[in-house]
């Protein structure tokens, strides 16, 4: 929820099992980024954790993905891809993440990260903080 890097892995030929026991080590995600339109992994990925997708619009250029990845020290293109990917992501929910926390914090509430989280899941605000949803299953 902050930006930081938590896990950076790769594996060839990796299965499902592999990236949920790597994912579930790293924590809980609030969110599968992507460099592009995602594939079949990803959505499983996103239906298993209950997470949205977040993937770009328009393709990520290579030199985009090594300047977004070059802060947490990545060379490995399959990890500066799903680098790029996350930092995009967190960059389009930022604003609201830290005004969340910070309203969240302004009521001394605990479960900051469970609010942000619901906020990347486009909760309001409110909806995340109170957990009342207004038209939503």
């Amino acid at each position: 929820m902050e930006g930081k890097l938590v896990l950076s892995t790769h594996k060839t030929f990796a299965g499902m099992a592999w990236f949920i026991e790597q994912i579930r080590r790293a924590g809980t995600p609030s969110i599968i980024a992507c460099d592009k339109e995602p594939g079949s992994m990803p959505r499983k990925l996103s239906a298993i954790f209950d997470v949205p997708i977040s993937y770009p619009k328009t393709e990520i250029s290579v030199s985009d993905k090594m300047r977004a990845a070059e802060p947490f020290g990545i060379r490995n293109p399959h990890e500066r891809d799903a680098c790029a990917a996350a930092v995009k992501a967190y960059n389009s929910h930022a604003n609201k993440i830290n005004q969340a926390a910070r309203i969240a914090r302004e009521m001394k509430l605990q479960n900051i990260d469970e609010i942000c989280s619901k906020v990347m899941a486009h909760y309001s605000i409110n909806e995340a903080i109170t957990g009342k949803t207004a038209n939503r299953p």
